[in-house]
């Protein structure tokens, strides 16, 4: 059980980092140009050097939607890490983790509204460049999709013993 916790935690530090990059760096999409090669996030559009992201006046609340809930979606498993930290040392024996595991779904479900939205929008353009394909912070953020569900859901289901 002590390895599964411990796991279980190594797991969850890897989302947050992983959250946290994926959000942060600027390599959703990646093209090239006549120059160099071109990436975008979701704050800036970066070539040798980075300037801010144009974007269309009806994309502007799609972008703003999703950088608000890749943030949420940070809070919330940062929260939910401390919350599993806190009921570790708190909560009887034999009683789950639900509260963690809520928090964690919760998450999850931020992650999977925002690169919903940005996969929806923004996969099939880059500004200025050609033959347009996914960076690793979009695939980060995938990933971290799947890790928050199956933590959440451990979570929800693991007592402690």
């Amino acid at each position: 059980m002590l390895v599964l916790l411990a796991g279980i935690f190594v797991v969850h530090i890897a989302t947050v980092i992983m959250l946290f990059v994926s959000t942060i760096a600027n390599v959703w999409m990646v093209g090239s140009s006549s120059y160099a090669t071109i990436s975008t996030g979701l704050w800036l559009l970066c070539n040798r050097t980075c300037t801010e992201l144009p974007v269309s006046s009806q994309d502007e609340a799609s972008l703003k939607a999703v950088q608000a809930f890749m943030i949420l979606s940070i809070i919330f498993s940062v929260v939910a890490l401390v919350l599993f930290i806190v009921q570790l040392f708190t909560l009887e024996k034999g009683k789950r983790f639900y509260m963690t595991g809520a928090v964690m779904l919760v998450c999850w479900m931020c992650i999977l509204i925002a690169v919903s939205i940005y996969t929806a929008r923004f996969t099939s353009t880059v500004a200025f460049a050609t033959n347009p394909h996914h960076g690793y912070c979009f695939i980060l953020a995938w990933i971290c999709f799947c890790f928050s569900f199956i933590i959440g859901v451990l979570y929800l289901v693991l007592r402690k013993k």
